[in-house]
């Protein structure tokens, strides 16, 4: 679960920050810090679904604002998946939603 919340970080922050002709971002580069692994696996851990859900939510808000908002295709789309994770009422729901938005943002990659 854990690799699946760092990767959806990972894939939202990549279409902020990630420019044509630049370096890739990888998972240890600083707009990662917060949003590592062994961050979610605590919060995991502790079963603290809010917190979760407000991690994923920071990086899926900028993901949003980098596709143009609701106002677009993509950004309804992105909202959407979005708000199903943020629908679930425990961290062992979280695997089906969160699966379905992380292959999202890997296909508009």
């Amino acid at each position: 679960m854990e690799l699946t919340l760092e990767a959806v970080a990972l894939f939202a922050l990549k279409l902020v920050h990630e420019t044509e002709g630049a370096s890739p971002i990888l998972r240890d580069d600083l707009v990662m810090d917060g949003y590592e692994r062994e961050v979610f696996g605590l919060l995991v851990r502790q079963g603290d679904l809010t917190g979760v859900q407000v991690k994923l939510d920071e990086c899926i808000a900028q993901a949003l604002n980098a596709l143009g908002g609701t106002s677009t295709v993509l950004g309804r789309e992105l909202h959407k998946l979005s708000a199903d994770v943020q629908q679930v009422r425990s961290v062992d729901q979280l695997s089906v939603p969160l699966i379905t938005l992380l292959d999202y943002l890997k296909d508009i990659q």
